[in-house]
Formats: structure tokens, sequence, C-alpha cells
């Protein structure tokens, strides 16, 4: 089985590629975040000819997340995360498919900091661990898949000079991300690639495609059950290189 999260960077402008994306590599569980799309423009018909069911938390103009099943529709458990009614970002959705519980999260991005954005970033990292314990306390075979936005370590990036400042990779945000780890998740990437040095973005800015200049920031966590099941953890680079791509590339585990 073979599960993907892949930030789109806009679903509408980046729907060919996702299409392509599908059709050619058949994955059977795709979250998709930053769909930048309100629920009734979500692009249902075109993602059911490819054969996929879906379950998706639009919003206009930003965020918005979803998750693909091939063959199959997902079954929505919950849309968004507690501990703050008047957030209105459409950032998490989780969703049961065939007895795995697979959510998709759009992690606050933070910058600038310090400020309100990063102050909200960190609460909501908080309310995402509530989530995640809960989720753990039930037993149940788990994936957290997503757009983090968090650097965790400093060989995710290709400068850490260069991002020392960046909200992604300060003290306060990869310590959130530990706490998260800590709990008994498997960050199936790092397992897989305890080195480092692997990328799953890289900015439209200064050439950074060009020049290899990415980082670590999607990550797929796994609840012991699931990890048990681990066979491999990759990126599906070359999509990247496409006309008019994603910023971000296609990021994947393997399960028995």
């Amino acid at each position: 089985m073979k599960i993907v999260t892949y930030n789109v960077n806009g679903i509408k402008a980046r729907l060919p590629r996702l299409v392509e994306y599908l059709t050619e590599t058949q994955p059977d569980i795709v979250c998709l975040q930053e769909l930048k799309a309100s629920d009734e423009t979500f692009p249902i018909a075109d993602i059911e000819a490819a054969g996929y069911g879906a379950v998706w938390h639009g919003q206009k103009g930003w965020n918005g997340v979803a998750v693909l099943a091939k063959g199959a529709q997902p079954a929505q458990r919950q849309r968004g995360l507690a501990g703050e009614p008047e957030d209105e970002h459409s950032r998490y959705l989780e969703c049961d498919v065939d007895g795995l519980v697979v959510a998709a999260l759009y992690l606050p991005n933070g910058n600038p900091q310090p400020g309100p954005k990063f102050d909200y970033k960190l609460r909501w990292m908080d309310r995402l661990a509530a989530r995640a314990r809960l989720l753990l306390a039930e037993e149940v075979p788990a994936v957290l898949a997503g757009d983090y936005n968090v650097i965790a370590n400093d060989d995710d990036s290709y400068s850490v000079r260069a991002m020392a400042q960046d909200a992604l990779m300060q003290p306060e945000s990869r310590e959130a991300y530990r706490r998260l780890l800590a709990q008994g998740w498997t960050d199936a990437l790092r397992t897989r690639h305890p080195a480092g040095g692997v990328w799953t973005f890289w900015d439209y800015q200064a050439g950074a495609w060009q020049r290899d200049a990415g980082f670590r920031i999607d990550h797929l966590l796994l609840s012991p059950a699931v990890a048990d099941r681990l066979i491999d953890a990759g990126v599906d680079k070359q999509y990247r290189g496409r006309e008019k791509a994603s910023d971000h590339a296609p990021t994947w585990v393997m399960l028995r």
C-alpha cells in the first residue's frame, strides 16, 4: 500500500499535474494540502474520473486539505482540530479508509516570527498533539500525513544559515514536532533516510530547484501498528521538475 502526501499549491492550477501523478503512479491513498479552492469548486469529477473517491475540506483562495482513495470512498471522521472554535482555517481532515485512519494536515507557516502568526503556529501544533494523543489511545492504525512546515533537523535543509531566522526552523517549532514524535509516532522518511539530505520542497525563487536548494517539510507520521508495516519511504522528486509543477514533490510511504 502506497500512501502519499502532496501539497499541490492550488488544485485548480495543478490539476493536470495531479491527475498525471495519480494515473502514472496509482497510489492507494493521497493526502492533499493547499487546495486553495472552496468546497463547491473542488474538481471532484476529475478526481473520480482518475479512479479515486475523495473527501475534502476547502477554503477559497487559501489552505484546504483532502483525502483521496483509489477505488474507494474515504469516510470522514473529523474536520478541523478542537481547541480554538474561532479558527476557520481549513487545515485538518481525518478519514477512515478500509480501517486505516488517515489525517491530511497543513500546518501554519508561522512567518514572520516572532509575532501572532508564529504564536498561532505553535498553538496549532499543541492542538494537533492533543488529537494525536487521542488517536494513539484508540489504538487504531493511523497516519498523520501533510505539510508540517517544520524543518526538524539541520540536515533537513540545504542551508542552516539561510533558514536560521525562518519560522520553519525555530527551536520552538522543532521542539513541538519532537514532542509529537515522543508520543510514539514514527517519522517514516527519517527512519528510512536517517542521514538526512532528502528534500520535499524547492522554492520557486532564486533557482532553488535548479540548485537543489530544498528542504524537508512534508512528513508522514505512523502510529505503532502502522510503523510495524513500514517497507519504504521516499520522495517522487521528478514530479517537481515538470512544467507548472507544485513547489512540493509527492512524498510517500509503502506499507505491507
